[in-house]
């Protein structure tokens, strides 16, 4: 069965909804990008309605990384220590928004969403 992104076949109170079509193309779920932690960085381009691209990154190395003062660089990732989205994410080295990543500057937590944005940006944690 196909993953859709309607609203839910049950009301709040429990009652049924009656859908008067089926489902369309554009409302069909894409699938997770699970961006790993790899050597080399892997972009895949997704056709949208209209023609256009989105970019979902599959394979990433390095980190755009803000320090306090404001000052961007790009860092490389040496592990994925923590992701309070999903623990178990962490043991396969899936970096998503909100994980934590050890890097040479010290502990990075990811601010973009790799999977939609297809770019890796993070900042400093203390």
């Amino acid at each position: 069965m196909a993953r859709s992104t309607d609203r839910s076949k049950r009301k709040a109170s429990g009652g049924r909804y009656h859908f008067t079509r089926g489902k369309k193309r554009q409302e069909l779920a894409g699938f997770q990008a699970n961006t790993k932690l790899s050597p080399e960085r892997k972009v895949k381009s997704i056709r949208v309605r209209g023609g256009e691209a989105k970019f979902s990154m599959l394979a990433a190395s390095h980190v755009n990384v803000c320090d306090k003062k404001g000052k961007a660089s790009k860092v490389e990732i040496l592990n994925v220590v923590g992701n309070p989205a999903n623990p178990h994410l962490v043991r396969r080295n899936i970096i998503t928004k909100g994980a934590i990543v050890e890097t040479k500057m010290g502990k990075v937590r990811i601010t973009s969403r790799p999977g939609r944005e297809a770019a890796l940006n993070g900042v400093l944690v203390a």
